[in-house]
């Protein structure tokens, strides 16, 4: 059977509809997922392996018959790492149809059918008794519901109605417990992720500065927690102002609940300064005795730093305070964990909610607009003032007094740049709600509404109405759309100046200029693993799930780049960087294909993992940002 599934093109901004095969969606989900990263994930197999052994032990140790429960069994590892370590049988739960029928293959290729059921349904949904999918509720909970922030995923929903309804009282669970654990710290650079800082500009009346929205620096941000390899950030970019911290911890051996909570730490700051962001992660213990621990803990947390685990399924969060407070070194602060089924939050208070009956139920939603239209990284770079100073030389060395500019980025501030430098008239197209009622906070905040016009459309449909009847001299963008993925999707830009050229008047200027697009070979420390076939996973064949893998990712979406903040995977360079295509925007976009062929040489030897893409973009002759590299040393990569 075929279906019909709408697709926005990032790049031409257009609506394809395109015919696909029925299983389009479980390819991309595949493709998608962290199967391969868990199935290598050697510090999490053999934690659980161990855990499982030892449950098993514990319950024929009391002369009971071994029946466990696996909600989320994937692959059926677990299950089978069950059956090897003594369980009379097992009950297998996936909801995911695909990954159901892996499982019941793998199982049957370990030999464990006759040891093991694969139920093709949510949790929730398992019924008890003898015409149901289980005869009798199991005496072992075996689950891997985890996600970064621990219970994202569902785990506290999931364990509430297996408790309530598809386990036996104190059964046992393998994990054990998890415990979450918080760090206060000071990060500029990380609460540059969250806020957006007031931006300088030189101009020759002196300096001007863009000052944020009062609503803005009051917002307390988005709701979703920042996941992320804290490993690859420096100590030099915060200053810890508490310990760490154990927030609340969860028995997944008795009765869990769901419900919104709240968890208080009280603390005497470590040094003075301002509480910005909360670090956290969190382990859990496989056993009751606490013996078999598997840890998410950062490097300067860990008890053995020699020793720690790579992964990618499960990294450490960032959370931002609603606002940064001032605290001082001996004062008594309180640190407050907050839950509701799905999602964690934080904030500071001076004593705990228990004594002064400070709650907050609800979490922290966006009411600025700003962290609705601009991800973290976009945070980043607009806080970035060296970027901002290389974007005023470049428009200095363009801009005229007459000049009549058109900014067609979403929520860029370059339309304030070339006002501040001196441009006769400014306009700016805002064609998503979010970007127009921000753009017109920011204006209003700067004493800029009258002075900056907003055009509420598509690029492609204004109008010289629009334009007040001027011809534009000057056509600037960043490029930052919103829609954009990977690195070449802002070539959306190259589309726009294309579809307003009948509004650019005679000699008019474009910036940037020109677009590259860069390449270099590398070899991954770890990110291979995500990608890399596992066959053989702690003695058990899972050669169909590899292939199951390899499938998705030749289908086409699939074989596409994939965006990483690749700061946060470090790797070596085993070319030089190679420049693969430009693109002239100081031209329309040509009617026929731009392609680039050649080959890159190989400068050393190491594993080939892949090749690293990013843009770069020629604002004048002069003037170059880039959105890869940074550095390239002879053993490293920085991007």
């Amino acid at each position: 059977m075929k279906v019909f599934c709408g697709r926005a093109n990032p790049t031409t901004g257009s609506v394809e509809w395109l015919e696909e095969d029925e299983h389009y969606d479980y390819h991309q989900e595949i493709a998608r997922s962290s199967y391969a990263d868990m199935l290598h994930d050697k510090d999490r197999n053999i934690k659980y392996y161990q855990g499982i052994r030892a449950a098993v032990s514990r319950v024929k140790d009391r002369g009971q018959k071994a029946l466990v429960l696996d909600i989320g069994t994937g692959t059926g590892l677990l299950s089978m790492m069950a059956v090897t370590a003594g369980a009379d049988f097992c009950y297998a739960i996936e909801v995911f149809k695909p990954m159901a029928d892996a499982a019941v293959k793998i199982v049957e290729r370990n030999g464990f059918t006759d040891k093991i059921k694969i139920i093709n349904k949510h949790s929730t949904e398992v019924t008890i008794g003898p015409d149901g999918d289980m005869p009798c509720r199991a005496n072992i909970l075996i689950t891997e519901l985890f996600d970064t922030e621990l219970i994202g995923e569902g785990a506290l929903p999931s364990y509430e109605h297996a408790h309530r309804h598809l386990v036996q009282e104190n059964c046992e669970a393998v994990p054990h417990r998890a415990t979450v654990y918080a760090q206060l710290v000071e990060s500029r650079r990380m609460w540059s992720w969250n806020k957006l800082f007031p931006v300088r500009v030189q101009t020759s009346c002196g300096e001007q500065v863009i000052v944020p929205p009062l609503e803005l620096e009051r917002c307390p941000g988005a709701p979703s927690v920042y996941d992320i390899q804290l490993n690859q950030v420096s100590p030099t970019d915060f200053t810890a102002l508490s310990d760490v911290m154990p927030m609340f911890s969860v028995d997944f051996s008795k009765q869990v609940s769901s419900s919104a909570a709240c968890h208080s730490r009280q603390f005497e700051p470590l040094a003075s300064g301002r509480a910005q962001v909360v670090l956290s992660w969190w382990d859990i213990e496989m056993d009751p005795e606490g013996k078999i621990k598997c840890t998410m803990a950062p490097f300067w947390a860990h008890s053995d730093p020699e020793d720690l685990q790579w992964r990618d399924h499960w990294m450490q969060c960032v959370y931002f305070l609603p606002q940064e407070e001032p605290v001082v070194q001996g004062s008594s602060l309180c640190l407050v964990a907050h839950h509701d089924d799905y999602c964690v939050w934080y904030s500071l208070q001076k004593t705990s909610p228990e004594k002064n009956g400070r709650v907050y139920p609800a979490r922290p939603v966006c009411d600025c607009q700003a962290h609705l239209l601009w991800n973290r990284p976009r945070f980043g770079e607009i806080n970035d003032q060296d970027r901002t100073d290389q974007y005023v030389q470049a428009l200095r060395t363009v801009l005229k007094p007459a000049s009549v500019c058109l900014c067609v980025s979403d929520g860029s501030l370059l339309s304030l740049l070339a006002h501040h430098l001196g441009a006769e008239q400014v306009f700016t197209v805002e064609n998503s709600a979010a970007s127009h009622r921000l753009m017109r906070k920011i204006f209003k905040a700067n004493h800029l509404e009258d002075k900056i016009n907003i055009i509420e459309k598509r690029p492609e449909l204004v109008t010289s109405a629009d334009l007040k009847g001027k011809k534009v001299s000057l056509l600037l963008g960043e490029p930052f759309f919103t829609t954009s993925l990977l690195p070449w999707h802002n070539l959306y830009f190259w589309y726009v100046r294309t579809a307003v050229d009948q509004q650019l008047g005679p000699g008019a200027v474009v910036m940037p200029q020109a677009a590259s697009l860069h390449a270099v070979v590398v070899e991954f420390r770890d990110l291979w693993r995500i990608r890399s076939p596992c066959g053989d996973c702690e003695g058990f064949d899972v050669h169909i799930m590899d292939d199951m893998i390899k499938r998705a990712l030749d289908f086409r979406e699939s074989k596409e780049a994939e965006p990483h903040p690749l700061w946060e995977y470090p790797c070596r360079r085993l070319s030089e960087p190679q420049q693969i295509m430009t693109f002239d925007f100081r031209h329309p976009v040509p009617l026929h294909p731009v392609r680039a062929e050649g080959s890159i040489e190989l400068r050393r030897p190491g594993r080939s993992h892949g090749a690293v893409l990013w843009m770069e973009y020629h604002l004048t002759p002069d003037s170059t940002i880039s959105t890869g590299l940074l550095e390239s040393a002879e053993d490293k990569v920085v991007l």
